[in-house]
């Protein structure tokens, strides 16, 4: 996805080839050694991770150095050849995304990028380094940019991996978050509300900068909510008539 945009946001003419590789680095790291229990999780349960990183970004902190662990070895240093004190600002570069991608960050961040996507300026090392950041944010939580048939398996990955992440809260009497609850949550009422008040706010502010991400990633979001709102219309509906059948049952018993 990260590749995607960069070619059809023709980022190659507005940022440096070190940008670029900043870009696509963070992107294959971002989420590395993910255990598929959110921070939330982490704190809540005071694990390893968050007592290490004193409950910020636990897991965007862990991504991070394990990423480096792996540059550090000689047969994976993609940064072997470059100078020390670039390499200490590509390093930083690379941290600063890979700490993006915490949703906990998302309202901040996203505000940031609001404020300067009028007038921004690529010449402007702030300004850039927000718009990387928004960058790896898309492509993060892109999946519903994708087909449908290609998006749906994921959904159901990630739904079932909140799942066990609830049932095991469940089972350690620690808070359980509504939208990860297998008894509150389906399929339909978990995408539209990220779809609808997440990824098209964000998407959409994006395209200011971008029209011509619109067609290609703006439009498939829009058409995945109506996909998720017609689903939800179906289970609505099938939920009411069960509900009806089930009276109409308990009637029939007590008129016998």
């Amino acid at each position: 996805m990260m590749y995607g945009m960069i070619h059809l946001c023709n980022l190659q003419e507005k940022l440096t080839l070190t940008d670029m590789g900043i870009l696509m680095t963070a992107a294959v790291c971002h989420d590395l050694d993910h255990p598929g229990y959110n921070n939330t999780f982490q704190i809540n349960a005071r694990t390893e991770l968050a007592v290490r990183y004193n409950d910020i970004s636990p897991l965007e902190n862990h991504h991070c150095a394990v990423a480096f662990q792996i540059l550090s070895l000689p047969e994976c240093n993609i940064f072997a050849n470059v100078d020390p004190e670039a390499f200490k600002q590509i390093r930083q570069a690379i941290i600063t995304l890979i700490l993006a991608t915490d949703m906990a960050r998302h309202g901040e961040i996203l505000d940031s990028f609001k404020h300067k996507v009028d007038n921004l300026d690529f010449t402007n090392e702030e300004h850039v380094t927000c718009l990387k950041m928004v960058l790896i944010k898309c492509c993060d939580i892109s999946n519903e940019v994708r087909p449908t048939e290609v998006a749906e398996p994921w959904v159901d990955c990630l739904l079932e991996e909140y799942f066990m992440q609830s049932d095991r809260e469940k089972s350690e009497g620690l808070p359980v978050a509504p939208f990860m609850d297998r008894d509150k949550v389906t399929k339909p009422t978990a995408q539209i509300g990220f779809i609808k008040f997440v990824l098209i706010p964000m998407f959409e502010t994006v395209m200011k900068l971008f029209p011509q991400i619109e067609e290609i990633m703006v439009q498939p979001l829009r058409d995945s909510l109506d996909h998720y709102e017609e689903l939800k219309q179906i289970d609505d509906a099938m939920t009411e008539a069960q509900k009806k059948k089930t009276e109409n049952m308990s009637l029939g018993r007590k008129k016998k």
